[in-house]
């Protein structure tokens, strides 16, 4: 039995470095796609940049809420099993 525990919490870890590893390829790619597109649009209307600011803050925390999930996941795979 003890072969078993071990070999879940082998798993579990390989589970949580997995989830983490994948969960933040997303969210990064996602915020600097958003970072760029907005810098772009600044760079062409100046006037604009305050919007285009704020609108950005507000996609990269939304984007970042996927990252959280999977670090959530990450925690539960650690510590509950």
């Amino acid at each position: 039995m003890e072969m078993a525990d071990a070999i879940v919490k082998a798993a579990c870890a390989l589970g949580a470095g997995l989830a983490m590893g994948l969960g933040a390829i997303g969210p990064a790619i996602g915020e600097g796609n958003a970072v760029g597109k907005a810098l772009e649009g600044m760079a062409r209307q100046p006037e604009a940049s305050g919007d285009l600011r704020s609108t950005m803050i507000l996609g990269c925390a939304i984007t970042e809420s996927t990252g959280i999930y999977s670090l959530v996941v990450a925690l539960l795979l650690l510590f509950v099993f």
